[in-house]
């Protein structure tokens, strides 16, 4: 006798193991991803004299809109004793976000620090921004023409 297939609503389990294996891959990636979310949560703590303990930090949060906050997991560098953070050749919704108001607050670990973004349009700064990324992240930046991408330079308010 025939006996005929299971139907169909119980065919996804057949699939769980790769569904199971697809989310953990993301989870695991989402340290590198920048996803985004509102305002930061922490203590808002003086700014350091050097931030070279912070730029050892693999992931950063910044805030940025203002008024209303959106904050993203970026990598940051540090250069001539600068924070930067770097979005590439996209324009994204916190690059816009700085456009408009330069006001940013960048998080690492539990503390939060108040700081104003100023693009990096210089060529020689943006060469030495390329070493220092590669060192720390073990690759060069993909579009390495400074006027076709955002690099911000983080100071104190």
């Amino acid at each position: 006798m025939y006996k005929c297939h299971q139907p169909l609503i119980h065919r996804p389990m057949m699939h769980r193991p790769l569904i199971i294996a697809a989310l953990l891959l993301l989870n695991a990636c989402t340290d590198y991803l920048p996803f985004s979310s509102a305002a930061l949560q922490g203590t808002v703590t003086e700014n350091p004299q050097d931030w070279s303990e912070v730029a050892t930090t693999e992931i950063i949060q910044l805030e940025t809109g203002g008024a209303q906050p959106y904050s993203v997991n970026l990598w940051v560098a540090e250069i001539q004793g600068d924070l930067v953070v770097f979005a590439g050749d996209n324009q994204t919704t916190w690059v816009e976000n700085i456009n408009k108001n330069p006001q940013v607050r960048l998080q690492a670990k539990e503390r939060i620090y108040e700081l104003t973004a100023t693009q990096i349009t210089d060529a020689e700064t943006f060469a030495e921004f390329a070493q220092v990324w590669e060192a720390k992240y073990g690759k060069r930046p993909r579009n390495e023409k400074v006027d076709e991408t955002y690099l911000y330079r983080l100071r104190a308010r």
